[in-house]
């Protein structure tokens, strides 16, 4: 699970059990307590540390940074449709002007006109494209979407999610995160 968590919450970036994170955007984070929950279940691995640690009355231990999963979860081919994987996919700007102001999201072809509620008919777009197109098929308003929609891969969403990296990577996630990006010489 992956869940929204504050840096002074000291979460753990969560590794798939190849060492790779389970979702780069959102990035797979747990909080500490549920970090800790799953080392005592003895489904994760420990691989690096806070220098922050918890304690009972008989027990001490400094709270995970990065833990790996002992067993693979195979990734998911194509990702959920959602409004935020439709705004990922179009790299959070209107398909019409390219602003990423007041994002909502548009039927290329209406659905009054049969069009579907599907990857390859929805684009992100601003509230007022969407209303200057309105219910108009692309031809009959002039308005084009920049990109044609598609049914994108996770990986295609990991790459556009890579283009906006969180407010805060702590130190012990970097040797972790963006393996396949190209090294600079």
């Amino acid at each position: 699970m992956t869940v929204a968590v504050s840096p002074d919450g000291l979460p753990a970036l969560v590794l798939n059990a190849d060492y790779r994170p389970l979702s780069y955007y959102p990035l797979s984070l747990w909080s500490w307590q549920d970090a800790i929950k799953a080392v005592f279940l003895d489904r994760v691995n420990i691989v690096a540390e806070y220098e922050h640690a918890v304690s009972s009355p008989t027990f001490s231990m400094k709270l995970p940074s990065v833990v790996s999963l002992k067993h693979y979860v195979k990734p998911s081919r194509f990702p959920a449709f959602t409004r935020f994987n439709v705004f990922l996919r179009d790299r959070f700007q209107c398909q019409y002007c390219g602003t990423p102001e007041d994002l909502t999201f548009d039927h290329v072809i209406p659905r009054h006109s049969g069009g579907a509620t599907t990857w390859e008919n929805v684009v992100a777009a601003c509230s007022p494209c969407n209303l200057r197109k309105g219910g108009m098929m692309p031809s009959q308003a002039k308005m084009w979407p920049l990109q044609r929609p598609f049914q994108p891969t996770v990986h295609d969403l990991h790459n556009n999610g890579r283009l906006f990296p969180p407010n805060h990577l702590h130190e012990s996630w970097m040797d972790y995160l963006y393996w396949d990006v190209e090294l600079e010489p």
